[in-house]
């Protein structure tokens, strides 16, 4: 079998998907890189504030994006059958979990914000700084994850471009205000922590009314409508708790995990809080074009098993795993040409600064790992129909290994906190071996649609 196929229509769509979805999540995370900077500039306390906040909103993150991509692997295969009908259903199952979740997170945020962050550090001022942010950015929570859940619905039938737009003209809502509210410019009162946070609620609301718009008035392919969302089908909701929910489980056990991460390095001290918000918030900016490529991957790898091409989709699983590794190197390459750049950015001490250039040469090794893996395990193989591996992966790897190596590392052999940092990130290269082993035995293709009601 060839390493790359011969099949233009393939990496067109391949690669129309993956421009437009890392774009987007560039800017996605470009919201929070200029939530980062902007208060880095402001002081290092409401830097380490925001960064704590910073991972609850992951956790949502992870949870409304498990969600979307449940839904996403379903509704991919019925796309490819050009049947709309199914993937409302499972649109409307999606989005009472999202809302569920959503609002329960609302509610201990706003009640109990500094023993939430409490939690994830015992440093008192960045307790502080962090529960003023987290009180107002806990009300953008509810329109995120429906925001999330719609594009990733719309990422199911090749509609990308709108997620695009939206995220730019929420990023820049979000730098304009940030601009005004933290530092006080054009007459406006200098808020601090507080106007940042102000300013994400007020961009999450800009691009959640303009998604509804599209949704309502433009979209011609799903033609969602308020009435979808009340006629629960008990059927669909049994497929999404049997292919999508272990999606849903891996992410949010994947976020529990991050907080878990951020929790340990939140005691190693101020300076390792902050280099970990550096090296973390580039990470994310730089890996756009993996997470990207994963998600274009599950479309159209589901949608070509929904058509049954089944050669095919062997010949693509092929194909993409060499372009992963690709991207992974030159992702290396990249992360490590804008280290210096970005660590200049921020105003904090030389102690953090130092860690953060660790941190990132850490991540410069590891994020191969990960655009190989990730992809291999999110893309391929889920978006094939076997989506319970990656939670059972996920499992193993992070629950069993890296968490309980890396407080050992941290609190017991009191190591280095860039060895605890690499001890976190080790399930990055560990689960190579795993992906290329189950990848190619192509177990994994499994029909998920239903022929009739």
């Amino acid at each position: 079998m060839r390493l790359f196929v011969k099949d233009r229509k393939f990496y067109a769509s391949l690669a129309s998907l993956t421009a437009v979805i890392a774009l987007q999540n560039l800017i996605t995370f470009g919201v929070n890189l200029a939530d980062n900077v902007m208060i880095g500039g402001y002081s290092q306390a409401a830097l380490n504030g925001v960064a704590l906040v910073n991972q609850i909103q992951f956790l949502l993150q992870m949870f409304a994006g498990g969600v979307a991509n449940g839904i996403v692997v379903i509704a991919a295969q019925y796309w490819g059958k050009r049947d709309i009908e199914p993937i409302r259903k499972i649109f409307a199952v999606g989005f009472w979990l999202g809302i569920a979740f959503s609002v329960l997170l609302t509610l201990v945020a706003f009640f109990f914000p500094s023993q939430t962050l409490s939690l994830l550090t015992n440093e008192a001022s960045a307790i502080a700084e962090g529960a003023k942010y987290l009180r107002i950015i806990c009300f953008s929570y509810c329109i995120f994850s429906v925001t999330t859940i719609l594009l990733g619905t719309l990422r199911s039938v090749e509609t990308v471009r709108i997620g695009f737009y939206v995220s730019l003209l929420s990023l820049v809502v979000n730098i304009s205000l940030n601009y005004c509210l933290i530092y006080g410019h054009f007459g406006l009162p200098e808020l601090g922590v507080e106007g940042a946070a102000i300013a994400t609620l007020i961009s999450r609301i800009v691009e959640f009314a303009v998604i509804l718009v599209y949704v309502g008035l433009v979209d011609r392919k799903l033609r969602l409508r308020l009435r979808h969302l009340l006629g629960l089908s008990a059927s669909y909701a049994r497929d999404f708790l049997r292919s999508g929910m272990p999606l849903v489980l891996s992410s949010t056990s994947w976020g529990i995990a991050m907080s878990i991460q951020t929790a340990i390095i939140g005691r190693l001290g101020e300076a390792a809080i902050s280099a970990s918000s550096i090296a973390t918030t580039i990470f994310q900016v730089i890996t756009v074009v993996s997470y990207g490529i994963a998600t274009a991957s599950g479309v159209v790898i589901g949608k070509t098993v929904g058509e049954g091409r089944i050669d095919d989709v062997k010949a693509y699983a092929k194909t993409l795993q060499v372009i992963f590794l690709i991207v992974g190197v030159l992702t290396s390459a990249a992360l490590l040409g804008a280290k210096q750049f970005i660590v200049d950015l921020y105003k904090v001490t030389a102690e953090s600064a130092a860690l953060a250039h660790d941190f990132i040469l850490v991540l410069c090794v590891t994020v191969i790992g990960t655009s190989y893996q990730m992809p291999v395990l999110t893309g391929i193989v889920s978006g094939g129909g076997e989506t319970k591996f990656v939670l059972f992966n996920d499992i193993i790897f992070m629950w069993c290994i890296v968490l309980p190596v890396s407080a050992v590392s941290a609190f017991v052999l009191k190591l280095p906190s860039v060895v605890t940092f690499a001890c976190l990130k080790s399930d990055q290269i560990l689960k190579c071996a795993v992906a290329v082993v189950k990848v190619n035995r192509y177990r994994w293709i499994r029909v998920l649609t239903r022929s009739e009601e």
